[in-house]
């Protein structure tokens, strides 16, 4: 089964007109324009862990070598990525967080073009150790204020984040204490979502934040209706599909879109994982208690792989609720050494890769195209949503198409050896 429509990607196109204006704000009256798109404004990504020791400089030479090319790779798909704030590595000693590290690294990301996120602000796993010495009123304080000093410090750099994650199991979670558990045990889910979504919002209004889970059954359901309810400042619902086990299909997908639609918030699919070996047995119930010695790619897996894939961001970019997909992770052998990647962990692309780029750099992407300015120097560009570049013997400049169109807009031209990009 997958998603039917004439026109199933209509929602991701858009169309606005230009008034294209010299250098002296004089209309370029019929003229030949080329435009052509330099960035999506639909989020696709990946967990992107790999740039902190490159973007710090830590890298021998052959590392160094390794992990450029799987960046390379990344942006050549990717405009979007998201770095680890997991707490307990952050922060491993109270007061000491790895800061200067972390913009460094988003700092490198940004200046490739790469919207950020951060992941997570508050979870019970790969929590700080130093909590446990803390008495549960502490702890939360120590949250709160944890959530204001990222959110702060990173304006600008990340202002999309992940403020809570895995809070259907929270209180519930019994593998081992921990802090997070205990004040979340102690308050209640609704309560913690509150209090940690009010200080990062307080923190930077302007930023994008989610709550989070893998959790896809009726419980988070209700507990997303409560937290509305009580007034907390969700700005998107994070859904988490990790398929060790097996693609869910189309029907299962649209059947969980539609049930978390109702609410009216964007959608982000922030963990999606399907893999090119075998599949992870059905009767694991907690996906970490998977563990085996290897867990090899195989060319029967990637090409199963290849059309899952392409068949889940098919149905995911054709939903209009649906504004990022973030795939876990990048590279063979991450999370549970799972062959999930789009690359071989010897550095190779996988069938996965190259089909999704059909899809995001050819069906889902406006390339270069041709227009004439009227005798009032004006043109109606349409396209995917997103930045464009446009250059006529005039000059050149750079817009962006977004989802709701809007008014005329006024382009001002630059000098053509101007290697400035300002996009309004």
């Amino acid at each position: 089964m997958e998603a039917k429509g004439k026109n199933q990607y209509g929602h991701r196109m858009s169309e606005r007109t230009l008034t294209i204006l010299d250098s002296n704000g004089i209309p370029v009256r019929n003229r030949k324009v080329a435009v052509k798109q330099v960035r999506h404004g639909f989020l696709f990504g990946s967990a992107m862990f790999e740039v902190v020791p490159l973007a710090n400089n830590e890298l021998k030479a052959e590392k160094k070598e390794y992990t450029e090319n799987i960046i390379d790779k990344y942006l050549r798909l990717f405009n979007f990525a998201t770095l680890p704030f997991y707490w307990g590595r952050f922060e491993p000693q109270k007061g000491k967080p790895d800061t200067h590290r972390m913009k460094k690294a988003g700092k490198w990301l940004a200046s490739k073009g790469c919207t950020i996120k951060g992941h997570p602000l508050c979870w019970h796993t790969a929590t700080a150790s130093w909590l446990m010495e803390m008495k549960n009123v502490e702890i939360l304080q120590a949250q709160l204020n944890r959530i204001r000093r990222e959110v702060t410090d990173f304006s600008g750099i990340i202002d999309i984040w992940d403020v809570i994650n895995e809070v259907v199991i929270m209180p519930i979670f019994n593998k081992y204490d921990n802090g997070i558990t205990r004040i979340c045990k102690d308050l209640g889910r609704i309560r913690l979502v509150r209090e940690v979504f009010h200080a990062a919002k307080k923190a930077n209004p302007d930023a994008v934040f989610l709550i989070n889970d893998f959790e896809t059954s009726e419980s988070y359901d209700i507990l997303i209706e409560g937290c509305l309810e009580a007034g907390i400042p969700i700005d998107a619902i994070g859904i988490q599909s990790h398929m060790h086990q097996g693609y869910w299909g189309v029907e299962k997908t649209l059947e969980i879109i539609e049930r978390f639609s109702r609410f009216g918030l964007p959608i982000h699919f922030t963990e999606n994982t399907i893999v090119s070996g075998h599949i992870m047995p059905p009767e694991i119930v907690d996906l970490n208690d998977y563990i085996v010695d290897s867990w090899p790619t195989t060319p029967e897996g990637e090409d199963r792989q290849a059309r899952e894939v392409l068949l889940h961001y098919k149905t995911l970019f054709a939903h209009p609720m649906i504004e990022s997909i973030t795939y876990w992770s990048f590279v063979d052998g991450g999370w549970l050494g799972a062959p999930a990647g789009f690359m071989r962990e010897d550095g190779s692309l996988k069938p996965v890769y190259m089909e999704l780029e059909k899809l995001i750099r050819g069906e889902w992407w406006s390339g270069q195209r041709e227009y004439f300015t009227d005798a009032s120097g004006k043109v109606d560009v349409t396209g995917f949503i997103g930045d464009y570049e446009l250059e006529c013997e005039d000059g050149k400049a750079c817009f962006t198409l977004e989802k709701h169109g809007g008014d005329p807009l006024p382009v001002h031209l630059r000098p053509l050896y101007s290697s400035e990009e300002v996009f309004p």
